[in-house]
């Protein structure tokens, strides 16, 4: 398996530490939104967003566009209870770590966007 520069396994575990660290910042945040008294409309879907990367952090091999999709539904749901920001920001954090190692897309002649490795000037039909 890739490892993007600079990650290295956690001694002992073979533990990625980005997993790790994911692992840890939706387990806070699923604490307080259990914890946190006020009811309000979209926590059902935030507790399910949360809910799918707990799964993906535990099988070891979170899908970055995924992730990125819950993270976005969960700060749409409680973004705005501001005793849940700092724990929200650190399952960003958490989830800008994978996102670093993501190949960059380059742009196409024919097109705002070519897939990794693609020869633009093949998409453009030169």
């Amino acid at each position: 398996m890739l490892r993007s520069v600079g990650q290295t396994r956690v001694a002992g575990s073979g533990e990625d530490p980005r997993v790790a660290r994911l692992r840890a910042a939706v387990s806070r945040l699923r604490r307080e939104l259990a914890g946190h008294p006020a009811e309000f409309g979209d926590r059902g879907i935030a507790e399910d967003e949360l809910a799918v990367l707990a799964a993906m952090a535990a099988a070891g091999d979170p899908e970055i566009r995924r992730m990125r999709r819950s993270l976005l539904l969960v700060a749409g749901a409680v973004g705005s209870v501001s005793a849940l920001s700092h724990a929200l920001l650190q399952v960003r954090h958490a989830v800008e770590l994978f996102a670093e190692a993501a190949p960059p897309v380059q742009p196409a002649a024919d097109g705002p966007f070519a897939p990794p490795g693609a020869d633009p000037g093949r998409l453009a039909g030169t």
